[in-house]
């Protein structure tokens, strides 16, 4: 029923019955009515008699019309007026009942509209949410997510904050909140691991019990491939696999990429030499015998494409030693993860802790810039961090000593490693709110660094965005990352180091970030331009900053538990941490469950559901069976129990 039906017109007022509409008319009907001085009255307004009346119609002759007159005169007139009295109030309550009745239909109407209006903008709403995760017991096609630009912050009257973006609603949540809490104290265990177990853990990786190999089955080269931590943990792994094959490791190299764009010096190699002496035989460079000859010819390359991921001790014994017996010497070009964790002999396995947490320490030039960091971040303390020693060397010493005399009382500092730069974002194929610009820039960077995922996405066989995202295998993007903290009870004046490269959205990305926790720096802020200048286009050194101002760190929140960089600096933080560096590891899965509510949940649910899923991950753990022990170092061939 369209709006108009209701619509009324004080002149001409809704007809009160069917015997009231205006009769027709004929043509020759209407001479007969002009020729009455009484035709007027045929006007149902005018007439003040119920019901029809033939005179209306112009049937009526002119003697009838006298008689009627005539009769109305003499009886009629007795009537006429309590009838018309009765006539004219009924009329004016049957308008008053019409018109209340009209003003009810309207405002049901408006209602409708209004209820219709709610559930159009609710079903775009719900539409949009499904970016933030999917049911996954759901068959259904993945809605892609609308196109959203990055989180944009208005400054509003009085000093709020309106927030846009998918999560525009819980990040103003949270900022109320954290509003709220300045003069609240934080969570108890929020700066805390479980002591009492963790402590019963104590690095012990550096003790041997066996004789020093000969190496004298040839020589092993590593150019080792990816980033400072991928390229870590291939040097540790060459180590091992030299021993296994009683073979001469000649000091690995790394690779320059396009994308790590980076080959220089990053550990001592003096102190690697020294350290690993009782364990394995290592030289500087090939013997000059062995210089000229062409390792490709000859068939003494191994790829990656050669050696599968994880490769057990056997394999190495069974392919790769008759090729160092016969070509005296093998190199492997790119080696990352090619050796597994289980099952391996426990010597080896705790050779490659000796060899992550002992022998490879960072060059004075980094351990000094690092120092100078560490020491901005704590305020210029006189007391050094629990890690200083053992990440930057002497430095931390020197540095003590150089601010003794100004030093005041300590500041503790979290770091975050946002691992969202566009290698990861793009690797993930995952969407982040940026609609086709973003499906468009992030396709193209496939199609350079990653062109076998491209083609592997043609095929139409890879799970969809909404579905990756549900099983936990997006990255956290810097909104979801913020809101962790702030669920988690992080005051507004925490001090927050980011790590990482280049985010992916740049400073607009970071917003949120910043603008709910405004005592955020990075290295580019805590570093003068001349400081900083040094290290410029050297990414692997850049990564080395972070590495250890992370580790460091009173307290650690990683937003990729998959990533190399946050898995060796938690590693790092148990091994040498006595139980007393909290490491934040979400559960990615769990924590997109939550956020896929963040249009409908409160405030108080969504900080019950963050702590419960984040404070599972921080129980203690040993080493499960298979899994890095770069990673989890709580495992007899690292560690040893005090208890």
């Amino acid at each position: 029923m369209s709006l108009t039906s209701y619509t009324s017109n004080p002149n001409n007022p809704v007809p009160e019955s069917k015997q009231d509409q205006p009769t027709s008319i004929r043509i020759s009907d209407r001479v007969d009515l002009r020729a009455s001085p009484r035709s007027r009255q045929g006007s149902p307004n005018q007439s003040p008699r119920l019901g029809s009346c033939r005179f209306l119609t112009g049937e009526t002759s002119g003697a009838s019309f006298l008689g009627a007159e005539l009769l109305r005169k003499l009886w009629g007139d007795r009537k006429k007026q309590p009838k018309m009295v009765k006539r004219r109030g009924a009329k004016v309550w049957y308008q008053k009942k019409r018109v209340k009745g009209l003003i009810a239909v309207v405002a049901l109407v408006g209602l409708f509209f209004l209820v219709d209006w709610f559930m159009l903008l609710r079903l775009q709403d719900h539409r949009v949410g499904h970016y933030d995760g999917a049911s996954r017991n759901s068959s259904s096609v993945s809605v892609r997510p609308q196109p959203q630009p990055q989180v944009k912050v208005k400054k509003l009257s009085k000093g709020k904050k309106h927030y846009s973006g998918i999560y525009g609603r819980l990040l103003a949540l949270a900022a109320h909140a954290l509003a709220e809490g300045q003069n609240k104290r934080e969570p108890k265990d929020l700066w805390q691991e479980p002591v009492a177990p963790a402590s019963a853990w104590r690095p012990c990786a550096d003790q041997r019990n066996w004789k020093p190999d000969e190496g004298k089955n040839g020589y092993v080269m590593v150019t080792a491939n990816g980033g400072i931590n991928q390229q870590r943990v291939a040097v540790c792994n060459a180590v091992v696999v030299a021993r296994l094959l009683n073979a001469t490791l000649v000091v690995p190299k790394f690779m320059y990429s396009s994308v790590w764009k980076d080959a220089s010096d990053i550990y001592q190699e003096d102190h690697f030499i020294k350290d690993l002496a009782p364990d394995v035989r290592l030289v500087k460079e090939l013997p000059e015998e062995l210089k000229s000859l062409d390792l490709e010819a000859i068939g003494s390359v191994v790829t990656d494409i050669d050696v599968m991921k994880e490769s057990k001790p056997s394999f190495y014994l069974k392919n790769i030693l008759p090729i160092l017996l016969q070509k005296r010497v093998v190199h492997f070009v790119g080696f990352g993860n090619r050796l597994a964790f289980d099952p391996i002999p426990f010597q080896l396995q705790r050779l490659r802790c000796r060899c992550n947490f002992h022998a490879l320490k960072f060059v004075p030039k980094i351990q000094e810039t690092a120092a100078l960091l560490l020491e901005r971040l704590h305020k210029h303390s006189a007391q050094p961090g629990l890690l200083d020693h053992y990440l930057v060397g002497p430095h931390a010493v020197s540095a003590i000593i150089a601010r003794n005399d100004r030093a005041t009382k300590p500041s503790r500092y979290m770091a975050l490693h946002l691992r969202f730069e566009i290698d990861m974002v793009a690797h993930s194929l995952c969407e982040f709110g940026g609609g086709e610009d973003e499906r468009r820039e992030l396709e193209a960077f496939r199609q350079i660094h990653f062109p076998a995922l491209t083609e592997l996405e043609k095929t139409g066989k890879l799970p969809s965005p909404a579905m990756l995202r549900s099983e936990g295998l997006c990255p956290l993007t810097p909104e979801e990352a913020v809101l962790m903290l702030a669920a988690l009870g992080f005051n507004r004046k925490t001090q927050i180091y980011v790590a990482g490269a280049q985010i992916y959205g740049g400073k607009s990305r970071l917003a949120a970030l910043s603008n709910l926790y405004p005592n955020l720096v990075t290295k580019e802020d805590l570093l003068s331009p001349t400081e900083l200048e040094p290290f410029m286009n050297f990414s692997s050194q850049l990564a080395a900053l972070d590495f250890i101002v992370c580790t460091a760190a009173d307290a650690f929140a990683m937003t990729d538990s998959g990533s190399q960089l946050s898995s060796l600096v938690s590693g790092y933080r148990i091994y040498f941490g006595g139980g007393r560096m909290p490491t934040i590891r979400p559960n990615k899965r769990r924590l997109a469950d939550i956020f896929v509510k963040n249009n409908t949940i409160e405030w108080k649910v969504f900080e019950q559901r963050v702590r419960k899923a984040v404070r599972q991950t921080k129980h203690v753990q040993s080493r499960p069976k298979g899994r890095s022990v770069y990673r989890y170092p709580r495992c007899k061939e690292c560690m040893c129990r005090t208890d």
